[in-house]
């Protein structure tokens, strides 16, 4: 049974990645996860925050999204304080652990706004980095700003990033651009190697006791994989780039159903925070088991063929399943 695949140009064991997340934020961690059986592992994110600390006036959506990937249980408050301590932390989590395990290492940037920390990509790469995921989760609260300015800046900063480095760029988009597939083909122009569908934004909340918004870590279950199988269906083989499949990967059924879509791996979060290193080892057996029953010897050989790829017409095919699901539900 061949497991392997490869996403951003590196050759994985198998498609399991895990996404960054408490687990990924020390050596430690991320040795249990290789030894479980984890084929790559993106490291937790460093915030522009921590690189920019200089700066007197931080971005609100930087501090909104902070809990982006569970990575952190609470919320940044509106001022903070921060040296470049934790930056050059980073840069040493990311040295040991190359010198310590044999699977990628994938470093991970978060941010948009204007600034020098771009140009920290290219420390990250000194480091050893295999490869640089990028988040960005911009909430525009301005009435006036317009919808092609909001993705403009996105472009602007992957592009940027991508001017600082020579190791692959992977873009983990969101879902609420008013065209992805538009959205996920200028990310590529820009520099993108590679696209995670989808970023999984925290949850907004409202504490009746102290009278104050809350913004919560967002721990995904299977159901929501559904957007993410869905663009990965329609992206398959339209663009230059690699697909990782995001947000609702819990079990073996869910990596089989992303790959088949078309993705080129899937990465966990949620599953591994809820249930342990070990749920990794359960995922591949369980693939394995559904793969030898269905008579299939590699995951290249299942790689999207229920992909949009296949219909010459993928819109009225979206139309005709929507129609279907419709009717089918009310018989």
């Amino acid at each position: 049974m061949d497991f392997t695949t490869s996403i951003l140009g590196l050759e994985l064991k198998n498609p399991l990645i895990a996404s960054a997340s408490p687990m990924s934020a020390s050596l430690e961690g991320v040795k249990k996860l290789e030894d479980s059986g984890i084929a790559a592992v993106i490291m937790h994110s460093l915030f522009e925050e921590e690189i920019n600390h200089e700066i007197h006036q931080i971005d609100h959506f930087l501090h909104v999204n902070s809990d982006s990937y569970a990575e952190a249980i609470t919320y940044l408050p509106d001022e903070v304080t921060f040296d470049n301590l934790q930056a050059d932390q980073y840069l040493e989590e990311i040295r040991l652990s190359k010198e310590n395990v044999s699977i990628p290492i994938i470093a991970s940037l978060n941010g948009v706004s204007a600034g020098g920390w771009v140009k920290y990509a290219k420390k990250l790469q000194e480091a050893g980095a295999d490869a640089l995921e990028l988040n960005i989760t911009y909430i525009p609260t301005s009435m006036e700003l317009e919808g092609y300015r909001v993705e403009q800046m996105y472009i602007d900063t992957v592009a940027t990033v991508a001017e600082q480095i020579n190791i692959p760029l992977n873009v983990k988009m969101n879902s609420f651009f008013s065209n992805p597939a538009n959205m996920a083909k200028r990310f590529v122009e820009a520099g993108a190697n590679g696209l995670t569908l989808f970023d999984n934004p925290t949850l907004v909340d409202v504490d009746l006791e102290l009278l104050t918004p809350l913004q919560k870590a967002n721990i995904t279950s299977s159901p929501r994989l559904s957007e993410t199988l869905r663009w990965c269906a329609i992206l398959y083989n339209k663009l230059s780039c690699s697909l990782c499949a995001n947000t609702g990967v819990h079990s073996g059924e869910d990596v089989l159903k992303a790959i088949m879509s078309g993705a080129d791996a899937a990465a966990l979060a949620s599953v591994l925070l809820i249930r342990g290193e070990d749920e990794i080892k359960r995922i591949l057996g369980d693939m394995r088991e559904w793969m030898e029953k269905h008579e299939y010897e590699s995951i290249a050989q299942m790689k999207g063929s229920i992909s949009l790829s296949h219909t010459d017409n993928p819109s009225v095919y979206e139309r005709n399943s929507y129609m279907y699901a419709l009717q089918h539900y009310r018989r």
